[in-house]
């Protein structure tokens, strides 16, 4: 069976606080964002003694972390950004196990100076291809190095976006210290939201083996073709909404075929992760209902 999980930062407040409200809501796994209120964990104050305090508090608490939030912005345009963002993920990296995964999870990024969810020219080059590549190949040696593992999260937007574009990347990138994590929301632009079942064969026949953690959340065509983000206290990775001809909001607002997506996941890893997002609290309710039902209905 898939466990269902949420992201932590979905609930800010107090390490403790957030537990006890992830337990009341009938999660039974998340994954890790390194925000609680009564804690510092930027990278540069991140040590062993404080993940030991936040990996025991959850295993008290029977909620495994499955994976660790590291999103940032990988190949950002100014050198000096770029460097403390990479260094940031390899501080994660380095203390994943003590956090009770191996799996660190980051988008790409773009070459967007404004944005890390707009697209810009640069991205669809061949050189900011062969740059990234060097890049997530660099943190996949890094994540095995320390008994971990770093996972790429495509979104249309960045370097890495659509499922041509991750299929190159594993065979160029074949490294035990790299895998994906599968969010097929992320694949849809103007060009195949009125496509969502082709579409997710073609992401689970070409990547399926890849895939170490899922996400749920949902596309549907977009009104607003701006950057969107919703007024939640969280930081920009979790208020993120879409950018460009699709939405994405939290699962069962949109438009993926859950049924099929469920169905090709649980065929291929049946005991998963899936972790919610793209929502507010008050709304974490309605849409752990959704995806349990879905479940259920499937038989997963």
């Amino acid at each position: 069976m898939l466990s269902v999980g949420i992201f932590n930062a979905y609930y800010p407040y107090t390490l403790q606080e957030s537990i006890a409200r992830i337990k009341r809501d009938g999660f039974s796994c998340v994954q890790l964002d390194l925000a609680f209120k009564d804690m510092d964990l930027a990278p540069e104050s991140l040590t062993r003694d404080k993940c030991r305090v936040i990996r025991d508090a959850f295993r008290d608490a029977n909620l495994p972390i499955v994976c660790i939030s590291g999103y940032t912005n990988l190949i950002h345009a100014d050198p000096v950004k770029r460097r403390r963002n990479v260094q940031g993920v390899k501080k994660i990296l380095e203390f994943a196990r003590e956090l009770g995964s191996p799996y660190v999870v980051s988008e790409t990024g773009t070459f967007n100076t404004d944005s890390d969810w707009v697209w810009d020219p640069r991205n669809g080059t061949e050189e900011a291809y062969e740059e990234t590549c060097r890049q997530l190949e660099e943190l996949a040696k890094f994540a095995y190095d320390h008994g971990a593992v770093f996972l790429v999260e495509n979104y249309v937007n960045n370097v890495i976006g659509s499922v041509d574009q991750v299929a190159r990347l594993f065979a160029d990138v074949n490294h035990p210290g790299l895998g994906l994590l599968m969010d097929p929301t992320n694949f849809f632009t103007d060009d195949n939201i009125d496509r969502v079942d082709e579409t997710l064969n073609r992401i689970f026949n070409m990547l399926g083996d890849r895939i170490k953690i899922a996400h749920a959340k949902d596309c549907k065509r977009a009104e607003d073709t701006g950057e969107k983000h919703a007024a939640i206290d969280a930081s920009e990775s979790h208020s993120f909404r879409g950018a460009g001809a699709v939405e994405l909001p939290a699962p069962g607002l949109g438009e993926l075929n859950y049924d099929l997506y469920l169905q090709r996941l649980a065929k291929l890893h049946p005991n998963i992760p899936i972790i919610i997002e793209h929502l507010d609290e008050t709304d974490i309710p309605r849409a752990k209902a959704f995806l349990d039902g879905k479940l259920k209905q499937a038989g997963v």
